[in-house]
């Protein structure tokens, strides 16, 4: 019998874990940082186990691995992946389908990844600087006139950006955040990235990557402010959906497979600087522009909410697609479903800024089913009285799946009534409304579109 093992227990790795139990018969272990119900069930189901512990620290989660003689292993979040956890487990002898510290780079250190594109020639690129002089990066933030895109260097759980205009309305307040993110060492002290701000209509492409060649998965777009209408601060994403064709309604094949292009020509420019491979799942965030196809940034992992989307329409064997990322040898055991989805993220109360913790959800499973929808359990839950309360963070996706995404978002809109406590959630999330003004974006500088490179990937 094959073990699996699994290291994080948010929304993601729910959808992980369910795509897993769907197609293998592998027994279920997972390291997780709280006791999510829906990862339990899972785990009690396929005979494993799930234990709580600090996931950041190597050691915990090898000694976890070597006791239930773990045959492949993934590690998801990306501060398990800066910290370490797929290394150690590697060092073991175990097989691991995450890539190492060094590989998920990509996503920790933006710098690296911005400076390494620019290297080897990479499509996609944007200007910017990296700065841990405040008055460098205030003299760079006046040279693009103000309109920029600030980041801290490292991990902030997605919630680091400022955009200039959105949420920084002066100039000044541009300069103010990226002096606050040097100084108070916001993401650690890698200083911080200052970019150019792009119009465009942002998506996401994740893709298995064997180290050499990349398998795509359909096209996500997520939504990343709090509020309907697209207002509010930054979250780590709010919702998001996809298409029955794979990709989007304002995006053609040829967008597909230039973003497909770019990554490809990232991981060999990664094994090309280091001699490493990057296996496992690499997420590009793109922005169409007037001027083509640009990265907002690189993720090395599967995208929350956007793994929803994705792995809930995959058909097939998930444990043995990752054996062979982990083997260096891409053989996708399955699918992706033609089918349009829409996640719907309900979260706390005072979410983003301050949420309202501890509060007991009335979570109406069957009533959710009956509609055709999937729930992934994320910053949720269960206590010793068998009730599920809310923590910190973004607490249950409902996934809708049908033929259409306007159908899909019946689905997912009707299946949230059935949650009952103090938890919201943004109700615009693959209406056709929002997605008309996605399309007339793309179509007001459609005209002025570089023509596509259709270079062999």
């Amino acid at each position: 019998m094959d073990n699996f093992l699994l290291v994080g227990s948010g929304g993601r790795e729910h959808a992980i874990a369910q795509a897993l139990c769907a197609g293998s018969k592998a027994r279920l272990y997972v390291a997780a940082s709280s006791n999510n119900p829906g990862i339990a069930a899972l785990c009690m189901k396929a005979g494993g186990e799930m234990k709580v512990m600090d996931i950041h620290k190597p050691a915990l989660v090898a000694e976890f691995a070597r006791c239930h003689s773990i045959s492949l292993a993934f590690s998801s979040p990306d501060a398990t992946l800066e910290a370490g956890v797929s290394d150690k487990l590697i060092s073991l002898g175990i097989p691991t389908a995450s890539p190492t510290r060094a590989a998920s780079r990509l996503e920790w250190d933006k710098a690296f990844a911005r400076k390494l594109m620019k290297k080897y020639d990479v499509p996609g690129q944007i200007k910017y600087g990296h700065f841990k002089s405040e008055k460098k990066a205030c003299e760079f933030i006046d040279a693009l006139g103000g309109n920029v895109a600030i980041k801290p260097v490292g991990l902030t759980g997605g919630k680091g950006v400022r955009i200039s205009g959105i949420h920084l309305p002066t100039i000044q307040d541009s300069k103010n955040y990226a002096a606050e993110v040097i100084k108070s060492a916001i993401g650690g002290k890698g200083g911080v990235v200052i970019e150019e701000k792009l119009d465009g209509e942002e998506f996401t492409l994740q893709a298995f990557s064997d180290g050499t060649k990349l398998y795509g998965m359909p096209l996500v777009q997520d939504h990343k402010l709090a509020y309907e209408g697209d207002t509010g601060p930054n979250t780590g994403g709010m919702g998001s959906y996809s298409d029955s064709n794979h990709l989007l309604p304002f995006l053609g094949a040829h967008d597909y497979f230039e973003g497909m292009r770019i990554m490809t020509r990232t991981v060999n420019a990664f094994f090309k600087e280091t001699g490493g491979h990057f296996r496992g799942v690499l997420y590009g965030q793109f922005m169409k522009t007037a001027n083509g196809l640009k990265v907002i940034e690189f993720n090395s992992r599967f995208g929350d909410p956007e793994a929803m989307n994705v792995l809930s329409i995959f058909k097939g064997d998930l444990y043995s697609s990752l054996y062979s990322l982990a083997q260096g040898s891409m053989k996708i055991d399955g699918f992706f479903e033609k089918k349009a989805t829409v996640c719907k993220y309900l979260v706390p109360e005072g979410y983003p800024v301050k949420s309202l913790t501890g509060q007991k959800l009335a979570v109406d499973l069957p009533n959710i089913s009956a509609h055709g929808a999937k729930v992934y359990f994320a910053s949720i839950e269960e206590k010793d009285d068998g009730e599920l309360y809310t923590l910190s963070s973004r607490t249950i996706g409902i996934v809708g799946i049908a033929d259409t995404i306007k159908e899909a978002q019946e689905i997912s809109e009707a299946a949230c009534a059935h949650v009952k406590g103090p938890v919201w959630h943004r109700k615009d999330i693959g209406t056709a409304q929002l997605i008309q003004k996605r399309i007339e974006h793309v179509k007001s500088f459609s005209a002025r579109l570089a023509p596509a490179n259709h270079d062999v990937i």
